[in-house]
């Protein structure tokens, strides 16, 4: 998986984590398949969630200032619907772990 659907994937699991997916939501992930140029079929994945379990690992080996700038993304992700669900802070902890941005990770 490249970088750009990998990016993509871990913002629709953000977008997700709360079992609700807003339309100002659904237009933030649209917005940012767009900016990182997924084709059609890509969209179709990350929308259905089509090979995201990939996404952590796809990224991980990224300069730390990469990753860094990931989860500053995702984190304003989760509050895009301006609440903040304890299942997005969840889903936000456990990205920073997996990409090694944490202690502990």
């Amino acid at each position: 998986m490249d970088d750009r659907v990998a990016r993509c994937h871990l913002l629709a699991e953000i977008l997700a984590a709360d079992g609700i997916m807003t339309d100002d939501e659904r237009a933030l992930l649209e917005r940012h398949m767009s900016n990182h140029e997924l084709s059609d079929e890509e969209r179709e994945q990350v929308r259905n969630f089509e090979g995201a379990s990939g996404a952590v690992g796809a990224l991980r080996e990224r300069p730390s200032t990469e990753r860094q700038e990931i989860m500053d993304e995702l984190a304003e992700a989760a509050l895009a619907d301006g609440k903040l669900s304890p299942k997005e802070v969840a889903a936000v902890k456990w990205i920073a772990r997996a990409l090694g941005l944490e202690e502990g990770a």
